[in-house]
């Protein structure tokens, strides 16, 4: 299953700043390993902002609910999730 997913990561102003450079090292980590297996197929940054659009591909909401929990900075993320489908039109063989 696909789905489009909006972060925006809202770090504390008061948040330390080597804590900060921690979560975000480990964010990075874990984001490429989940790019690099096929879970996180696309990752997008958003100008402008601390945000991104990516496209997950999980096999169920439930997977993908697991995933984020996941990621370091989800504690400090607002989250926005819509599920995809195949477009009838695309041309793209690996749409799901």
């Amino acid at each position: 299953m696909l789905f489009h997913v909006k972060m925006t990561v809202n770090l504390p102003v008061d948040m330390d700043p080597a804590r900060a450079a921690q979560l975000k090292a480990d964010e990075k980590q874990l984001a490429q390993r989940l790019q690099r297996d096929g879970t996180w197929r696309h990752l997008w940054r958003i100008a402008g902002h601390y945000a991104n659009y990516s496209v997950f591909d999980v096999p169920s909401v439930e997977a993908l609910h697991d995933t984020l929990m996941q990621l370091p900075l989800f504690p400090h993320m607002a989250i926005e999730v819509t599920g995809l489908c195949r477009h009838p039109s695309s041309v793209h063989s690996d749409d799901r």
